[in-house]
């Protein structure tokens, strides 16, 4: 993976505004990525937006092709199924530290999280559920603090963003892993380790079933 340009250089401000664009689905998997319209957008050079085309490329989110320029790169259910068994593995590692390095305070922030998913639920509001979701997986990752893991998962779920929000907006989804979240906190909350990494996997494993689902109806 190429050096990444420092934080606060026009590169990286755009690198960062045009990847939270496209985790959320402002630019559909297959979209081109027009190097002036971006330059307009974001107010930097078409310098810098190519130097973040090419940043988001090695990350997996944005493919480069000749002739054609910058586009989303698309995954293929086959692909994400794959992704999410090393996403599995990852975040069980997470989960199994955020358990040994839990707060008091961080555990009723994770209880708070809880609550509104849970809220979410009832309520039907799924999408605010889908953001939850990736707020409570956010927190874990903050409460275990382990940095090679957060750039794993960042790349990975930029590859997988589209599938999540189908799999969010999936009849009966939400009711299926809320249950599996509140094992995962309830795990952390107790510092137990082993517990809290199988209920993540078991969790992501939930996930992968889901999509090979969507494998077998045709949603590429």
């Amino acid at each position: 993976m190429p050096v990444q340009p420092h934080s606060d250089t026009p590169a990286a401000q755009a690198r960062e505004a045009l990847r939270e664009a496209i985790l959320r689905g402002e630019y559909l998997p297959g979209e081109r990525l027009v190097e002036a319209q971006l330059s307009q957008r974001f107010g930097v050079s078409r310098f810098n937006v190519r130097t973040a085309l090419q940043d988001l490329a090695a990350d997996g989110l944005v493919e480069v092709q000749r002739n054609r320029g910058a586009l989303v790169r698309k995954v293929s259910v086959e692909e994400a199924i794959e992704i999410s068994e090393v996403r599995m593995v990852v975040e069980g590692l997470v989960a199994a530290r955020a358990a040994t390095r839990v707060t008091d305070e961080q555990a009723s922030e994770l209880d708070e999280v809880a609550l509104l998913m849970r809220r979410a639920v009832s309520a039907g509001e799924f999408r605010r559920y889908s953001d939850l979701n990736q707020r409570l997986h956010a927190l874990i990752r903050t409460i275990a603090g382990h940095r090679t893991a957060d750039s794993i998962i960042a790349t990975l779920r930029g590859q997988l963003v589209r599938h999540q929000f189908m799999l969010s907006m999936q009849p009966g989804r939400p009711q299926v892993s809320l249950p599996q979240h509140e094992r995962i906190i309830e795990a952390i909350r107790q510092r137990d380790p082993k517990e809290a990494e199988t209920a993540m996997r078991e969790h992501i494993a939930s996930v992968i079933e889901n999509l090979r689902g969507f494998d077998g109806a045709g949603l590429v």
